[in-house]
């Protein structure tokens, strides 16, 4: 028995919405309010889920993935899903500990646990089965000019100024490009000394 025409545009429309947004993007129902009522918009979601045209990220969240030869299925990144989930525009979030650190290349190894510092709510979500939770901060450490000085700061927070070396300097300047180190002469004063200084010299170096 052929699906009811309305069902139908949905499913068609939510589709051709998620393809704009491209690979490794995250999508929530609210996204689709405008297409029918929300009962409506999750069973659209539930049938792409399972016919494998997106994936299910975590409860009401949703991605569509890229396959990549090597790797298989590479979905959003849990900073979007984070970003997602808490709400782009009515919070900041900032990784912290152990991802900062791996985002920015001073660490291999992905946690199996992952925290964001965020300007709203805290709360506990899990992604793909990984934990991800949501602390509040200060605004201390939310209100940087920029999202690179805040993810600096909490990667070296968690590193620590006795087993930061050159070696990680050298890491950092290689994936930094210079015309973001030079913003983060703007959030010197949000860092403790030591990474301070760490910041000035990223921002002097010319590569």
């Amino acid at each position: 028995m052929p699906r009811p025409r309305s069902i139908t545009s949905i499913d068609s429309k939510l589709l051709a919405r998620v393809r704009r947004k491209g690979p490794r993007s995250v999508f929530l129902p609210s996204d689709f309010r405008d297409l029918g009522s929300y009962d409506a918009v999750i069973q659209a979601l539930h049938r792409h889920a399972k016919a494998g045209t997106i994936r299910k990220v975590g409860r009401g969240v949703y991605e569509l993935t890229e396959r990549l030869e090597l790797v298989g299925e590479v979905g959003a990144s849990y900073e979007d899903v984070a970003h997602a989930i808490a709400g782009r525009d009515a919070t900041k979030l900032h990784p912290t500990g152990a991802y900062a650190a791996n985002v920015l290349g001073l660490s291999e190894q992905v946690p199996m646990r992952i925290a964001f510092l965020t300007s709203g709510r805290p709360r506990k979500l899990d992604v793909r089965g990984v934990p991800v939770e949501l602390r509040h901060s200060s605004a201390r450490y939310m209100d940087t000019s920029t999202p690179l000085a805040g993810l600096l700061i909490q990667a070296l927070r968690y590193i620590g100024k006795k087993h930061f070396n050159e070696n990680d300097y050298r890491k950092l300047a290689q994936r930094i490009p210079a015309k973001d180190s030079k913003a983060l002469m703007k959030d010197l004063h949000r860092a403790p000394a030591w990474i301070a200084e760490i910041m000035k010299r990223l921002a002097a170096e010319t590569h």
